[in-house]
């Protein structure tokens, strides 16, 4: 499998910095995870965003699903797509409320939302505790600890694992979405303090516990916000881990 990060910039978008997207890629097939403001932009410049074999969004803030808009636009209205998007639609993977609310979002004013379907380019499939096929991956939700309907995501394929935490504030689940990964890509917005607010988000330190008590074999930081120290979040995950860890950049591509 093939990582590579469209944008990791935590809650905005930050300067030349896209908010969360990334591709992972493997037998051919191109998986899109998050569409974050900025990251349509950054996707348009590494592949076809036609390409997409697959989307699958952990929730629908809008720094994780913005562009997604966009995206409908582009697939609706380009003039010469290379193939019919109506008999092929993009599979989207989301929390249940996501073609309601993408649409939503989509629609410029009120009697427009009230009749905007996205159904004839996208075909949505609510995420659920139990593995789907994906393309050649093997994809699997477990529910995370957020302010909204939120999910961490494991990808499997070939005998590797990649555990992506979404958002979420420490909970149980992260142990077992993360259990033996082989890349744990965990969000990190924030340095270790005892006033965070309990359920939002994870430390540097708490990444990078997470990752020892996994038993991952590599830590990737990401959704680092634009006023957040990235060193000092780095410097935390690493004390807490003695495997490889490292902030993730924009445009950058890791193996799995």
């Amino acid at each position: 499998m093939r990582l590579t990060i469209l944008g990791c910039s935590g809650s905005i978008p930050g300067p030349n910095a896209a908010a969360s997207g990334y591709l992972v890629e493997a037998d051919g097939f191109v998986l899109g995870l998050e569409l974050g403001n900025g990251t349509l932009a950054q996707l348009q410049a590494v592949a076809d965003p036609f390409d997409l074999g697959a989307l699958v969004l952990s929730h629908l803030h809008p720094d994780h699903c913005a562009d997604f808009s966009a995206l409908t636009v582009l697939r609706r209205y380009h003039p010469a797509p290379p193939y019919d998007v109506t008999a092929h639609r993009l599979p989207v993977y989301g929390p249940v409320e996501a073609p309601a609310r993408l649409a939503n979002a989509y629609a410029p004013h009120e009697a427009e939302r009230v009749r905007t379907d996205l159904t004839d380019v996208f075909e949505f499939h609510p995420l659920s505790h139990a593995p789907v096929r994906v393309g050649p991956f093997e994809l699997s939700a477990v529910p995370m600890d957020h302010p909204t309907e939120a999910f961490g995501l494991r990808l499997s394929h070939g005998g590797h694992t990649l555990a992506y935490t979404g958002d979420t504030g420490p909970c149980e689940a992260l142990d077992k979405l993360a259990a033996d990964a082989d890349v744990l890509l965990a969000e990190a917005s924030w340095t270790d303090a005892p006033d965070r607010p309990a359920g939002v988000h994870l430390s540097g330190r708490q990444a990078g516990e997470l990752a020892a008590r996994a038993g991952a074999g590599r830590l990737l930081l990401t959704h680092i916000a634009p006023w957040s120290d990235r060193d000092a979040i780095l410097a935390e995950a690493r004390a807490a881990f003695s495997g490889p860890a490292d902030l993730v950049e924009q445009g950058a591509s890791y193996d799995v």
